[in-house]
């Protein structure tokens, strides 16, 4: 038991790496290809690295080292993640880090195309599926992620809307430097990397079930095993069949929703199962932790 749970738990680690290192040249290959020939300002660490180079280059003519810049402005976010989020996370992500920052200054530049409106959402695209390949490595590309992930777990602090202004900061400083064309552009990547990042990445969604059944117990019992998370039963009248229902009331995470109603429908084939989207809860609910 002990042996296959060591085997588990190795083959998890290098699907782990697996994953941080294709995301990593991914992500450097996205960088030296659409990023620098559209001559566009990326958000957070990233952003702001490639902003100092070009600021580097065009008023004091210095070739500035991306890795050097990228990893000394992780330092301490790093550090932090590591004291705080989790080891393991704060490790593989550190790989990414470290791999995007080397592949990034040896990477020859390649440009697949120079029409800016291609390269804005094209590389935004890339960019969103590399991100998400290091998320689902339980890992994270770095910079503003670590921030927003400590001071959402540890000071329930929604984060998001602070990078949201500081991203803004880096466009406005590279629109006034640079040109307001690219600024404007860079926004254009920023939302296509987003929206490929709500749609493939969901661990931090959550849905709302409202199960009509004749098993509550079982149901409440399937959902607690299935994903930690508590359920309420409630008592209600069912006016179609003019009785006595019971409803089972519960919020799990959205890539745990497929499995929670395959487990329901084991229990009670003939379930009444209302999934709605939660926006926001407020509240005591479990997160599976980085580590």
């Amino acid at each position: 038991m002990e042996l296959n749970y060591k085997q588990k738990a190795l083959r998890k680690d290098m699907i782990r790496i697996t994953l941080v290192v294709a995301a990593s040249i991914v992500m450097a290959l996205n960088i030296k290809s659409f990023v620098k020939a559209g001559e566009l300002i990326p958000g957070g660490f990233t952003g702001l690295t490639i902003l100092i180079q070009q600021i580097g280059k065009k008023y004091f003519h210095l070739n500035i080292s991306f890795a050097f810049v990228n990893l000394l402005l992780n330092s301490i976010p790093v550090i932090v993640s590591f004291r705080h989020i989790g080891k393991k996370f704060t490790v593989y992500s550190c790989i990414m880090i470290i791999l995007t920052s080397i592949f990034t200054d040896i990477l020859p530049t390649y440009a697949i195309t120079y029409d800016i409106l291609l390269i804005s959402i094209f590389g935004g695209l890339v960019s969103g599926a590399a991100i998400s390949m290091c998320l689902f490595a339980d890992a994270t590309s770095g910079g503003t992620d670590f921030i927003a992930i400590f001071l959402s777990k540890k000071h329930g602090i929604d984060a998001w809307n602070y990078i949201l202004f500081g991203n803004a900061v880096i466009l406005l400083i590279g629109g006034f430097l640079f040109g307001w064309d690219r600024a404007l552009y860079s926004i254009i990547f920023q939302f296509t990397s987003t929206q490929v990042l709500q749609i493939s990445y969901k661990r931090y969604k959550k849905n709302t079930l409202f199960i009509i059944t004749e098993f509550p117990e079982q149901v409440a019992r399937v959902i607690s095993e299935s994903t930690r998370h508590a359920s309420t039963c409630f008592s209600g009248f069912g006016t179609f069949e003019k009785r006595q229902r019971t409803m089972v009331y519960s919020v799990v995470g959205r890539e745990e929703v497929k499995k929670v109603v395959s487990r329901i429908r084991d229990i009670d084939e003939h379930a009444f199962i209302n999934i709605v989207k939660t926006e926001q809860l407020e509240g005591n609910f479990y997160i599976r932790p980085n580590d």
